[in-house]
């Protein structure tokens, strides 16, 4: 058979020159197995739906809180990252409201990697300094799971990303995150079991998601921070958490 020699020009960063047996790195190469063995240093905050993660993670900004938040909230997302904004809102309104019938849970599931490969990323990124994570993969993984995508091989691939030194957990009653699912209009089918989003399916959900999301922690130390009064309150408690920690 006839050989045929070809050449492809790609852009500096994707370049790597082979010389014999070795491999020659480029810089962004260079860089980039650096972040990836580099071990972090950072604290996860998870809980169920409308814990009050956002608005703590808000009281804490405000407070001065000195570490840096990685979040695929689009309040922590900058200019740069906002179709990660669109994306989780595609998911949300587009695939969650579609399950079973236009989309599979492995389709879910496939898209909503890209946001957890984010913040590993992101993580893996701002190595040598303490960070405060939103939820990180715990409870994507839990919801496509509950989702029907029990088996996806992509959840071993996840479980092997780097591991915080502590979650904290906002444990909040069902009943009253239907509460404030209900005042805030938000509710939605990826919250809640059934075809409408209403109040029984939603609290059965919310138990069952709060007790896998503690089943996927139980190997970390973890911190639980009962209902509180106020977004405040709560922020003051995870605060007091991490000053212990990084005492």
């Amino acid at each position: 058979m006839r050989g045929y020699t070809f050449s492809v020009t790609l852009p500096r960063y994707c370049v790597a020159s082979f010389e014999g047996r070795g491999r020659t790195f480029t810089e962004t190469e260079r860089r980039w197995e650096y972040q990836m063995t580099a071990r972090p240093d950072f604290c996860v905050v998870s809980g169920p739906d409308h814990a009050g993660k956002s608005s703590a993670l808000r009281e804490l900004i405000a407070g001065g809180l000195a570490l840096p938040i990685v979040s695929v909230d689009r309040t922590h997302l900058g200019p740069g990252h906002l179709l990660l904004e669109r994306l989780h809102g595609a998911i949300v309104a587009d695939v969650g409201t579609a399950l079973g019938q236009a989309f599979s849970p492995d389709f879910l599931t496939a898209l909503s990697q890209t946001l957890v490969i984010h913040m590993r990323d992101r993580i893996q990124r701002m190595s040598g300094r303490p960070i405060l994570v939103d939820s990180y993969y715990y409870k994507t993984l839990t919801k496509c799971r509950m989702a029907g995508a029990a088996k996806n091989p992509m959840f071993d691939w996840w479980r092997s990303f780097p591991q915080p030194r502590r979650v904290i957990y906002l444990d909040v009653a069902p009943a009253t995150a239907w509460d404030r699912a209900r005042r805030e209009n938000s509710a939605h089918p990826l919250e809640c079991y059934g075809n409408d989003v209403g109040q029984e399916g939603f609290e059965t959900y919310q138990r069952d998601l709060g007790k896998l999301i503690r089943e996927e922690i139980a190997h970390l130390p973890v911190t639980v921070i009962g209902e509180q009064r106020s977004a405040g309150h709560t922020a003051r408690a995870i605060r007091e958490v991490l000053d212990d920690e990084y005492a």
